[in-house]
């Protein structure tokens, strides 16, 4: 079993320091500002003399921003892919025709095998069909 330290020790308070400082301090400072300026947008708007399609023009545009860039960034990734692809297309050619040449080869090897295996039956399946036929055995 470890051995239990106490709550005040050192390690443990430079944790809790850090925590409120790198931590909850900046999160709470965000949601204050992200606050202060729905409230400020809210007052702008709806307060005297406010232009409330100006902003939500303004809105319109923040909320594009993020929706374009996110769209740059798929068509990047896939103009990258549509070049990797080119660029395989043209480096295939010579190695699918040997894999096509190796799995042709494969098949009739195969092919080969087999008939070589179901000879023996045929072969004892033809002569009992010959003498079926030469006595007229049923």
């Amino acid at each position: 079993m470890e051995p239990q330290l106490p709550g005040n020790h050192l390690s443990y308070q430079n944790h809790r320091r850090q925590f409120w400082l790198q931590i909850f301090l900046p999160m709470i400072l965000a949601i204050l500002l992200i606050v202060a300026l729905a409230i400020l947008t809210g007052l702008a708007t709806f307060g005297g003399g406010g232009d409330s399609a100006r902003w939500a023009a303004i809105s319109t545009i923040w909320l594009v921003i993020p929706v374009m860039f996110f769209g740059l960034l798929v068509f990047a990734i896939l103009a990258g892919l549509v070049y990797l692809l080119a660029q395989a297309l043209r480096a295939i050619p010579p190695y699918t025709s040997i894999a096509q040449y190796y799995v042709n080869r494969g098949a009739s090897e195969a092919k080969r095998f087999s008939d070589m295996a179901a000879q023996p039956v045929l072969l004892f399946g033809g002569i009992k069909a010959s003498l079926k036929a030469i006595f007229g055995l049923k």
